[in-house]
């Protein structure tokens, strides 16, 4: 998830990514790049609240699986 903002926007976009235990994968004086894991629901939830807030740009892979074990 891209979102471009300012000011207390980006505050508020850190303080929900924390909650959505989402992770900073690039920051820049405008701009964050968020990655998360999870349902559809989560990541939709997620979406929605970025919005306002300045969300851009919305990648998202489907679902993947590893092998456990060795």
């Amino acid at each position: 998830f891209k979102v471009k903002g300012h000011g207390e926007k980006r505050v508020e976009a850190l303080r929900i990514a924390e909650i959505f235990r989402a992770n900073v994968v690039d920051s820049t004086l405008e701009s964050f790049v968020f990655e998360m894991t999870g349902t559809s629901e989560k990541l939709d939830a997620f979406a929605d609240l970025m919005r306002p807030l300045g969300l851009t740009e919305m990648a998202r892979t489907g679902v993947a699986a590893l092998a456990r074990g060795y």
